[in-house]
């Protein structure tokens, strides 16, 4: 059964946890009593459901909307986001008089994802578009004059840019002084000048009206596919050849949201829902291969395939193998080409997570030998030679995760003295901004990016520099981030109410991800038993209650940090925090915690 919470007060932290052993307080996620009931009765939702329901802000209008979400009732009018008519006629006019056409993509998911989905598009209208996507290592992100030089050169006549470009007024500018129209379709923020092209579609640029700037680039593809299809139906290019059903490709615009970490409200949610429902048929050639190849079965999609089963793999092809590898797989409809892909990229990914180990181990050692992760400092910067360009924002969220503080890790060229890094950072700290204002202090040779992520490229002789920079611009900024550090929880349970029901029931609400998180569950009092570590510093353990009642839970990551050992140590009065996983093993229907957080109310 749920156990009672209402003795806890969100005040003194619930159940106590001013400061858990990872330094956070808990605290139940607030919800609205009066939208709780309407949940309650409108939606026929048990209370616990109901609260967490509430809680993500779902008013009670919204209710229907949210847990059984439809593109009828949520997708919006292609025409209103800025320049979304204006890219469907230039692209069919393209079309239309075979001109040819080529798609510029990023290298990762949300680029592969949107580019898969013009591809077939294309495909379908009885089109080739040829593929471009630019060399992390060599080329770095997005379009340049480089990249375009060599499209004008290859014969293209115009470039749709996806999941970038929109910042690219340099490169955009190089594009039109050699006569190489190019069409942006992207969702990342820009400048308020907009690049040269013949259309900047951009959920997020100023002056979209769309308010739907939570899409990834794969679902601003798919609203353009849409206005493709009106345009070309506008035209009468169906009267020989079927209409495209979009609804097939709406596994692509998945992929691309949950991998992107965008916001899964509204539309987006409804993207996201539905393309997992499409993914679940497993028919895209490219994913059945590269489920299969990863070792897992295929069912029922969960967005735990797209994040971490499939996403993964197709981004090791941009980290350290060829970029368009994640591309090519998810556009072939060839079953021998997708299964070559998918073994190449996960052998590639099972590369990227030995250089990501080796990597995230030399770094912690160097900042551990500074103190900088338990000291006042506001952001960590540690940089090491030859450490991969392609993994140092995986290390860096890493690190963030272990230390609850901004971290950037840059790897540095021995032969050139360069140094290309990433950052990750805490809520409260805006780290784009600060790198920001080091390119503008001139300690940069280039930089950007937005609250939570950055990326740049200093020379080492600057990094003390640079270090110092960061550490005064963020200082002012540090004891709101702490403040701000609050572990929201949805529910108290104790051991025997963790079972297949409870998450079954609270399952109506996913898919999770930004804007609507996973439900978070408090176990009070328990005791971790059979507790053992496991290869990459895992905890395994059993939580049992005072009655007896157990759930079998895992912490990731942990065996060296205060939460493992409070868990291998095997005592008792242990409060956990986690979030419930189902357990399928050798058809067991069951569940298990993964932990996020253990409080030890004797260090309270």
């Amino acid at each position: 059964m749920m156990a009672d919470d209402g003795g806890f007060k969100i005040d003194s932290g619930f159940l106590g946890v001013s400061q858990s052993l990872s330094g956070r307080a808990w605290r139940q996620r607030p919800a609205d009593p009066a939208l709780i009931r309407a949940h309650r009765q409108g939606l026929g939702l048990e209370e616990p459901v109901a609260r967490a329901l509430a809680a993500r802000g779902v008013g009670a209008d919204q209710g229907a909307d949210f847990l059984t979400p439809t593109l009828r009732a949520l997708f919006p009018d292609p025409s209103s986001f800025m320049d979304m008519d204006r890219a469907a006629e230039a692209i069919v006019d393209a079309l239309l008089a075979k001109a040819r056409v080529h798609v510029f993509a990023d290298y990762d998911v949300d680029g592969a994802s949107s580019a898969a989905l013009l591809v077939r598009w294309f495909r379908a209208m009885g089109a080739d578009l040829p593929l471009y996507v630019p060399d992390r290592l060599t080329e770095g992100y997005g379009p340049s004059a480089r990249a375009f030089d060599t499209l004008k050169a290859a014969g293209a006549d115009l470039v749709v840019t996806v999941d970038c470009g929109a910042a690219a007024n340099e490169a955009l500018a190089h594009a039109a002084a050699i006569d190489l129209k190019v069409v942006v379709i992207d969702h990342h923020l820009m400048r308020s000048e907009p690049p040269q092209a013949l259309a900047v579609v951009n959920p997020n640029r100023p002056g979209c009206n769309s308010g739907q700037g939570n899409l990834a680039a794969a679902g601003v593809v798919f609203v353009l596919l849409a206005a493709l299809n009106r345009e070309a139906r506008r035209r009468g290019l169906f009267a020989d050849r079927p209409e495209p059903d979009l609804r097939q490709w709406l596994d692509l615009a998945a992929l691309g949201a949950i991998c992107d970490v965008t916001g899964l409200t509204g539309f987006n949610r409804a993207l996201t829902s539905l393309g997992l429902k499409v993914m679940s048929d497993w028919r895209n050639p490219g994913l059945r291969a590269l489920l299969a190849a990863a070792g897992a079965e295929q069912g029922a999609a969960k967005s735990h395939h797209a994040g971490f089963v499939l996403g993964p793999r197709i981004n090791a092809g941009g980290r350290i193998g060829r970029a368009d590898l994640g591309a090519r797989l998810l556009s072939t409809d060839d079953p021998a080409e997708a299964q070559q892909l998918a073994l190449e990229l996960d052998a590639l990914n099972l590369s990227r997570r030995d250089v990501e180990r080796a990597v995230t181990d030399a770094a912690v050692r160097k900042v551990e030998a500074t103190g900088a992760h338990v000291d006042d400092t506001p952001v960590i910067v540690v940089a090491g030679e030859d450490w991969h360009p392609g993994v140092v924002g995986i290390v860096a969220g890493r690190l963030r995760e272990r230390w609850r503080k901004p971290v950037i890790v840059v790897g540095l060229d021995p032969v050139t003295g360069l140094g290309k890094g990433s950052g990750r950072s805490q809520p409260g700290m805006n780290l784009g901004r600060a790198v920001q204002a080091a390119w503008e202090a001139g300690l940069l040779l280039a930089g950007g990016g937005h609250a939570m992520a950055a990326g740049l490229t200093v020379e080492g002789r600057r990094l003390s520099e640079l270090s110092a920079f960061l550490a005064e611009r963020l200082s002012g900024e540090r004891e709101d981030a702490v403040a701000m550090d609050v572990l929201e929880i949805d529910a108290l349970i104790d051991p025997a109410a963790a079972r297949r029901d409870l998450f079954d029931s609270f399952e109506r609400l996913a898919p999770f991800g930004p804007a609507n998180p996973e439900p978070v569950f408090a176990l009070g009092g328990v005791q971790a038993r059979e507790a053992v570590q496991m290869s990459g510093g895992h905890v395994r353990c059993r939580l049992v209650g005072p009655d007896g009642a157990s759930v079998r839970a895992v912490a990731w990551r942990c065996a060296d940090l205060p939460i493992g050992r409070a868990l291998l140590s095997g005592q008792g009065g242990l409060n956990v925090v986690g979030r419930l996983k189902a357990d399928d093993w050798n058809g067991r229907r069951g569940v298990q915690l993964e932990i996020e957080d253990v409080a030890d109310p004797r260090r309270l």
